[in-house]
């Protein structure tokens, strides 16, 4: 957690009550800040104000042939497993700190988790947002009980009024970062499921830009049980942790995107502790494609009817695409760590990703235009067992032969064996036939 304001000194006086590591636990070398007794403390004094969110066997598991459990963290109050950290972080600033405020500026997770948290805490707490933000993002955060206020068209205008703002009244600007509060609160994950399942042999969490549940976690992990493998998952198109264990340093990598469909998985905020705590604790990081992310959220509704964004189904997608064979077998645990999907986006999603599965297709073929040609055509979907989703007929900008009509259909089918079934059969009858690659 980077904290930044004029009161900076009182946090260090938070950060000061955290001991600090002895020579014999595993984690001195990499990270002084950070003790597995900061994790169990931060559990401890977090059990009342976050779920302990269940870790449930999936029925993916015979598809995928482990034994899968899903840490269901995006049934935190906010939907996001940021509230570990930022309750803990709450609860740890000195009282006059907390009567004066705290301010932030995003319109991510992190913010929800302590726009929510702090006014549960009777903390006065100021979100600035961009105009940009989508309307049902500044209503949530209002109902969490947040004063949020609109400046600027990008969010580095917010940051920067939400920084002056700081400076003028004494708030506290919280910016998410890797301070080893922040880290031992998202840390108590790792301590749950090891409780929650008997002789895990992997743990898989979101990596990328913003990786201090992994790295937290991961310190939990490893100090009960070294044999443990500890996976991160990041995307292929951001693969910023990659890139920064490689460096040994955190870089910027410049194809990060601002859609907020990548949400935290495209961020760029980690700090040197968490990499840290990565490079020594993490055994595996691995990166996957976006459609390997939309299948997963498929999975994720169809499976679990659990709806989650990009960051809660990265995890589940190393195994949609075969990232991690060596698992086969094994018990591994997944955390689904976000659910704060925008509505539209999610149509997007599911309609995007129900075509990369081969359960939406769509052709074309030129009828003549005579009564009956289209009954027959029907009768084969009929016979096939297909859905007919939509069905279009074209005959002003036909360019084949006169008197003939264009027909476009979108059908629903089973599965990838299903589509090449009906492909076949199409075009055995309409040799022409002109199947609309995904």
């Amino acid at each position: 957690m980077k904290i930044v304001s004029r009161n900076e000194e009182l946090l260090r006086d938070a950060l000061s009550r955290i001991p600090q590591a002895s020579s014999r636990t595993s984690l001195s070398s990499c990270n002084k800040l950070i003790r597995f007794e900061d994790i169990s403390a931060a559990a401890f004094k977090i059990q009342c104000g976050v779920q302990k969110t269940p870790c449930m066997y999936s029925r993916l598991s015979k598809q995928y042939g482990m034994d899968i459990y899903l840490k269901k963290e995006f049934l935190q109050y906010t939907g996001s497993v940021k509230e570990r950290g930022v309750l803990y972080l709450l609860t740890s600033l000195p009282q006059d700190q907390q009567r004066k405020g705290v301010i932030v500026a995003s319109d991510s997770n992190f913010s929800m988790a302590v726009a929510y948290h702090a006014s549960e805490l009777r903390i006065p707490v100021f979100v600035i947002m961009s105009t940009s933000t989508s309307p049902a993002r500044v209503k949530m955060c209002r109902e969490y009980g947040a004063m949020v206020i609109s400046y600027g068209t990008t969010a580095k205008d917010s940051q920067m009024h939400a920084r002056r703002l700081a400076q003028e009244n004494g708030y506290l600007y919280l910016e998410e970062e890797d301070s080893a509060v922040y880290l031992s609160g998202l840390g108590t994950v790792g301590l749950e499921m090891y409780e929650q399942v008997p002789k895990l042999d992997a743990v898989i969490f979101p990596a990328g830009g913003h990786c201090g549940l992994l790295a937290g976690s991961a310190a939990a992990l490893k100090h009960l049980n070294p044999r443990i493998s500890v996976i991160g998952v990041e995307s292929e198109s951001f693969p910023v942790l990659q890139q920064s264990l490689k460096a040994g340093h955190p870089t910027e990598d410049q194809a990060c995107s601002n859609h907020h469909f990548y949400g935290d998985v495209s961020g760029l905020c980690f700090g040197s502790n968490s990499l840290q705590l990565t490079g020594k604790l993490v055994d595996k990081v691995v990166a996957v494609r976006e459609e390997d992310i939309l299948i997963s959220m498929l999975r994720l509704l169809e499976y679990e009817r659990a709806t989650v964004d990009a960051e809660g189904a990265i995890g589940l997608a190393a195994l949609v695409a075969g990232k991690l064979p060596d698992l086969k077998g094994k018990r591994v645990a997944i955390v689904i760590c976000s659910g704060n999907l925008e509505l539209h986006l999610l149509q997007q999603c599911i309609a995007r990703a129900l075509t990369l599965d081969n359960r939406v297709c769509r052709f074309s073929i030129v009828l003549s235009d005579c009564p009956g040609d289209i009954s027959k055509l029907l009768e084969i979907l009929s016979r096939e067992e297909t859905r007919v989703l939509d069905i279009k007929q074209e005959r002003t900008f036909v360019t084949s032969e006169l008197f003939t009509v264009e027909v476009t259909c979108t059908v629903e089918t089973r599965d990838k064996i299903h589509s090449a079934q009906l492909r076949n059969a199409l075009l055995e009858r309409y040799p022409t036939a002109t199947w609309m690659e995904r």
